[in-house]
């Protein structure tokens, strides 16, 4: 059992007067608790929209169906050729995708920049997740016009375009769960007996904590039960299409499916719209929200650049000489590891999908039925880890280790193919067994991944922060793919599973920091001068 954060004000029985706590909204009562006033309390119909939300954000569309049917175009276009010509040279079609993987990931960090920066900001947040949705829509729709061979650049666009889409709808649905979390009716009256005395910080903490886990991990067990009953419907409509008469038909299957699912995610979306409670944010007082926005903007890159230098510092080739302040020193522990694994997971996953696009010769029902056993082992998974986390009290970083030596494992799987043409994704019995591993080890990090950034951002900051490790992640996320794409165009043989090599070393570095050095209570220690500081800097503002 790993330690949760301190209390971050002291003594636990004596609560300084809430005057003293960080300044924002005047509406929002006690910023340390997350308390706002009676209005915002969550209702169980604003966690099941929340809930339903996530049904249709489910990476069906997007994230499964839109870079295979990308993929597919590709391999059509480059039959006889072995390859394209991208980005002003000729490049495999794996070096292709990995090259638009990290094309994508480095237009996020600009998006979550200029959005991030306004999130905590006011009242109107919940605008940005909307219109970022229309845009994903938008994407998915967009794909009925695009199942040639000869519109694979219009597949390009509409590949790093969906992803953008994906993964920053995806970041700020997460924001928005540590305050409901804190809002709950169950945790208001926890905050109620710390207030009174009865209740110390570490036990107010704990409570606060398992409430995350518990709003986190119920999002994603409901999501992936629903997610196997679209699958269902999908088969249904595979068959209807006829995808195995022709290649054309499966072309056409493939971009019915995107268009469905993405039909499915804006039905489901629409109740979180409507129901989410506009909880406020920072006021802006007397300045407008632009230079408000420009000054959170500005605040976001300074310590970007920070993180930066410490992870330069990790990987043994700089030392930091900046002042070990308050934001390095929280982000630090957590962004050194998290974000080195989340680059490895990505482009791990990236690197397996196209391996098993060409082992079942891109067969979109083939490809669904793996994906009901990815998500039917997914629901499992985390159901059981759940399970287990309520049953023995665990805490948020043992579960995430557990994912995170998963994660290492599966590399290491991958890097033995390197060697042998027996087993390590050369085999279609290994796709098979990798989605059910898949969905039951390293399903759950797309959820402990979300609470334990929670676990480490200041309360009152959680666009704010959420959009900082993005950023951060972001930043990180699109090296792997492109150094993956390199090894692969620099290997004579061509072999696509030469990046493993790369991959592993990076999970076993990232998996060690998160192992060994990150520390919760040294965080929330860092959260507690980072909230003084705030206060001192609201002040002379």
């Amino acid at each position: 059992m790993d330690n949760h954060p301190p209390p971050a004000e002291s003594p636990p029985h004596s609560p300084p007067p809430i005057e003293k706590k960080l300044s924002l909204n005047e509406e929002a009562g006690d910023i340390a608790l997350g308390r706002l006033s009676e209005e915002y309390i969550t209702t169980k119909w604003e966690i099941w929209a929340y809930y339903s939300y996530y049904i249709g954000n489910n990476g069906l569309s997007l994230f499964n169906f839109a870079p295979t049917a990308f993929q597919n175009l590709l391999d059509q276009a480059a039959a006889g050729a072995g390859g394209l010509v991208f980005a002003g040279r000729f490049r495999s079609v794996e070096s292709i995708v990995l090259l638009c993987n990290g094309i994508s990931f480095a237009i996020q960090i600009v998006v979550f920049l200029v959005m991030g920066s306004f999130a905590d900001i006011g009242t109107w947040r919940p605008n940005i997740l909307i219109v970022l949705s229309i845009i994903a829509y938008a994407v998915g729709f967009s794909w009925l016009g695009v199942h040639t061979e000869d519109k694979w650049q219009i597949a390009a666009g509409l590949y790093i375009i969906g992803l953008v889409a994906y993964q920053t709808t995806l970041t700020f649905w997460s924001a928005a769960f540590p305050s409901l979390a804190r809002n709950t009716r169950d945790i208001r009256e926890k905050a109620d007996d710390y207030m009174r005395g009865t209740l110390s910080r570490d036990d107010y903490n704990f409570a606060d904590t398992m409430k995350r886990s518990q709003l986190a991990n119920t999002a994603f067990y409901i999501q992936s039960l629903a997610e196997i009953i679209i699958l269902a419907v999908i088969v249904g409509i595979m068959f209807a299409v006829g995808i195995n008469a022709s290649a054309a038909k499966n072309n056409w299957g493939l971009s019915i499916l995107i268009a469905f699912a993405s039909g499915v995610w804006l039905l489901v979306s629409l109740p979180w719209f409507f129901l989410e409670k506009r909880r406020p944010g920072a006021d802006p007082g007397n300045r407008s929200i632009i230079m408000v926005g420009l000054s959170q903007l500005y605040f976001a890159m300074r310590q970007v650049w920070r993180l930066k230098q410490s992870l330069l510092y990790l990987a043994g080739t700089a030392t930091p000489t900046y002042p070990r302040d308050i934001v390095p020193l929280l982000m630090n522990e957590m962004s050194q590891g998290y974000f080195l694994l989340g680059d490895s997971l990505n482009t791990t996953v990236t690197l397996i999908s196209t391996l098993q696009n060409s082992l079942v010769a891109y067969n979109t029902l083939q490809l669904t039925y793996l994906l009901l056993v990815g998500i039917t082992t997914q629901a499992v998974g985390i159901y059981i880890f759940w399970a287990v986390q309520q049953r023995y009290k665990l805490g948020t970083k043992t579960m995430f280790n557990v994912v995170g030596f998963s994660i290492l494992m599966l590399d290491g799987w991958g890097m033995i193919g390197i060697w042998t043409n027996k087993f390590g994704f050369h085999n279609l019995w290994e796709v098979w067994v990798y989605q059910a591993v898949y969905g039951f080890f390293i399903c759950p990090w797309y959820s402990y991944s979300q609470i334990m950034i929670s676990e480490v951002t200041p309360l009152g900051y959680e666009f704010l922060f959420f959009s900082l490790f993005s950023i951060i992640g972001k930043t990180s996320s699109f090296i792997g793919p492109l150094v993956s794409s390199a090894i692969v165009d620099a290997t004579p043989s061509g072999n696509a599973s030469m990046p493993f090599y790369f991959l592993f070393g990076l999970s076993l570095l990232s998996f060690g920091i998160m192992f060994f050095w990150l520390d919760l209570k040294k965080s929330g220690l860092e959260q507690r001068r980072f909230l003084e500081e705030s206060q001192q800097e609201h002040q002379t503002a």
